[in-house]
């Protein structure tokens, strides 16, 4: 009886899957591939933490951002360093 709810329950869902990586962020969806490649940097407000810009937008905001804007890599050495960035960039 299990597998028969398992290919019912089956049909309404996807498989996801996620590649936090330290340089980029990738993720995949079964039946299309890989769907997002990003580089996994955040740009936020520094006092407020809001998300002003993910991936490749906040990549070419380094250097570039004002005092009030940071940009963050969340990840370091494979490890999340940052675990409220990282669910904000993933949020998004």
């Amino acid at each position: 009886m299990i597998p028969v709810v398992d290919h019912i329950l089956g049909q309404f869902s996807r498989d996801l899957g996620v590649d936090l990586g330290t340089a980029n962020t990738l993720i995949y969806v079964g039946g299309k591939g890989l769907v997002i490649r990003e580089p996994s940097i955040v740009a936020q407000h520094k006092k407020s933490k809001q998300v002003i810009a993910i991936g490749e937008n906040a990549k070419k905001m380094i250097g570039k951002t004002p005092l009030s804007i940071i940009t963050v890599k969340p990840l370091k050495d494979g490890v999340i360093s940052d675990y409220d960035t990282t669910l904000a960039m993933l949020s998004l």
